[in-house]
């Protein structure tokens, strides 16, 4: 009796793979993340360029500062060097230099001081820097004169007028330095120094005011350039956005693959098999 003649089996192609059920579900669940990802990429270049910029020249309109920033909020880029004025007392005993300052290229320092604002429901202050200084002993003169001047005025209330300049952030002193002497402009550095500041709002920004008292010199803060309507910055993330969506069909594509080469390896190996 003869043997049933072998039926030729014939390995699958990769597109019938492609064709199966389960990498058809894998294909449309690579479509939704795609998907999300084209939104996101479309919502950063909707971001990317301003629609509706500042007019030219709005950061020199002298603005009060509750209608810029309120306390605890980050500066929008738009308003960084805004022109602001705000009304409020000297707190005595909070003048503090702060070292590393520039102005017009020569090193020197600030004065700072507590400036508690008026028309506040709850304690409120901003973070001043007064004048410059070009050497330590010329700050520490200048502080012991704004602090009897405060003291002598029980409390006048003072109008400053200023650009209103991000926190830039607290730093550890250089090793061997004194941890106490302050390098950078910070209201959250500076708060850790301050007298009475049991319930008190503090503005992230500081204000650098436009006019020094005697013993110091003017700030030097010129406006400030007029941004780029482009934000290369969402531009990058979109194009990463991109970029991923593409990514979600290469790995779809390179599973099946895998899958088939795998099941072809699988064939080759049971036909060597039956042949021995």
């Amino acid at each position: 009796m003869s043997s049933p003649p072998e039926v030729e089996v014939f390995p699958p192609t990769l597109r019938e793979v492609m064709l199966r059920p389960r990498w058809i579900a894998m294909l449309l669940l690579c479509l939704v993340v795609a998907g999300v990802f084209a939104w996101l990429g479309q919502w950063q270049l909707g971001r990317a360029i301003d629609t509706d910029p500042a007019p030219p020249g709005a950061t020199e309109v002298l603005r009060p500062l509750a209608e810029v920033a309120g306390p605890g909020e980050y500066l929008p880029e738009p308003l960084v060097g805004q022109r602001v004025e705000a009304s409020g007392t000297w707190v005595p005993g909070d003048f503090l230099p702060v070292a590393s300052r520039f102005n017009d290229g020569v090193e020197g320092y600030w004065v700072t001081g507590q400036l508690r604002l008026d028309g506040s429901e709850t304690p409120t202050s901003v973070a001043v820097a007064i004048g410059w200084a070009a050497t330590a002993q010329d700050a520490l003169n200048a502080i012991d004169q704004l602090q009897f001047d405060a003291e002598a005025a029980d409390a006048a209330p003072v109008t400053i007028t200023g650009r209103l300049i991000s926190d830039e952030g607290p730093a550890l002193p250089p090793r061997g330095a004194d941890p106490q002497t302050l390098t950078r402009m910070s209201p959250a550095a500076l708060l850790g120094q301050w007298h009475d500041v049991e319930g008190l709002d503090v503005y992230r920004p500081y204000i650098a005011s436009e006019t020094a008292p005697r013993l110091l010199l003017d700030i030097a803060s010129p406006a400030p350039d007029e941004g780029s309507r482009v934000n290369w910055l969402n531009i990058f993330y979109a194009v990463e956005w991109a970029v991923f969506a593409g990514f979600a069909f290469y790995l779809w594509y390179r599973l099946a693959r895998d899958a088939w080469e795998k099941e072809l390896e699988d064939l080759e190996g049971d036909g060597r098999d039956s042949d021995q």
